[in-house]
């Protein structure tokens, strides 16, 4: 075993890809709840925020119908675990104070009934990733980074606006499938994941690899990766456990940073 595969043996990685059985229920609702807390500030703080726009959600571990999300009109950056909002599929908010964004529902519960594999997404309008978004591309592996979504994203191009309709919901769910994540053209991001760490990062570093397609096509025609190589790079930097584990530094930067965020 190398020196980053005991590193990442030696850590706690609880929660990975399922649920903790050394933990209550209520233990894991908490480490969810925390972990998307941290994550909204992390985007907040990255600049992914654009008004009212974004949402990240994560499933309760003991209601499979229900998950959590962040209010709208409630800042990325002042995000705190006690402004979350519980709802289920049906779109009443069952705990938590506070407005439900259309858009996040009826998105995000689509996918969380279609993909039970999926306990966590995140979308929001990032400059890069919109940017992108309106060219009706899938990214290209130019770069070690972007061969984490090398043939597991999707692009959906379907806009038909504001998405309010659960129908869009429902095709957006239907073209994620097995994948990672999506483009959703003229419109920005979706990451999915077995966690909140996951689904955050996939979002994070895929917003990066938009910006740095751009900056490359910008100044010239960039080398792509050779299919075999982007292939055996996605297997290593985009399993599922690279998606937690890159997570794990910014969360314990953000807490130590923002500790009421955690309340």
């Amino acid at each position: 075993m190398n020196e980053a595969n005991n590193i990442i043996m030696n850590r706690d990685t609880t929660g990975m890809g399922g649920e903790d059985t050394g933990k209550s229920t209520a233990e894991i609702r908490l480490e969810r709840k925390q972990k998307l807390a941290a994550a909204l500030r992390l985007f907040g703080k990255f600049g992914f925020d654009e008004g009212l726009a974004g949402h990240v959600t994560v499933r309760d571990p003991e209601h499979q119908d229900r998950f959590w999300v962040n209010p709208l009109g409630r800042s990325f950056k002042q995000m705190r675990v006690s402004d979350l909002l519980l709802v289920n599929h049906s779109g009443e908010v069952v705990a938590g104070d506070g407005l439900l964004n259309g858009a996040a529902f009826t998105i995000h519960s689509r996918i969380h009934m279609a993909h039970p594999r999926i306990t966590a997404a995140a979308h929001s309008h990032s400059l890069y990733g919109k940017a992108w978004a309106s060219l009706g591309r899938l990214l290209d592996p130019i770069t070690q980074d972007a061969c984490a979504f090398y043939e597991d994203h999707v692009l959906f191009d379907d806009f038909t606006g504001v998405v309010l309709d659960t129908s869009e919901g429902e095709r957006i769910a239907s073209a994620l499938g097995d994948h990672k994540a999506a483009i959703l053209q003229n419109h920005g991001l979706l990451t999915v994941g077995e966690t909140v760490d996951e689904a955050a990062w996939w979002f994070i570093t895929m917003e990066r690899s938009c910006q740095a397609q751009l900056l490359a096509e910008a100044a010239g025609k960039p080398k792509l990766i050779k299919p075999e190589f982007a292939a055996k790079t996605r297997d290593t930097v985009g399993s599922t456990l690279a998606g937690w584990f890159s997570f794990q530094p910014l969360y314990d930067v953000i807490v130590a940073e923002q500790p009421d965020l955690l309340d």
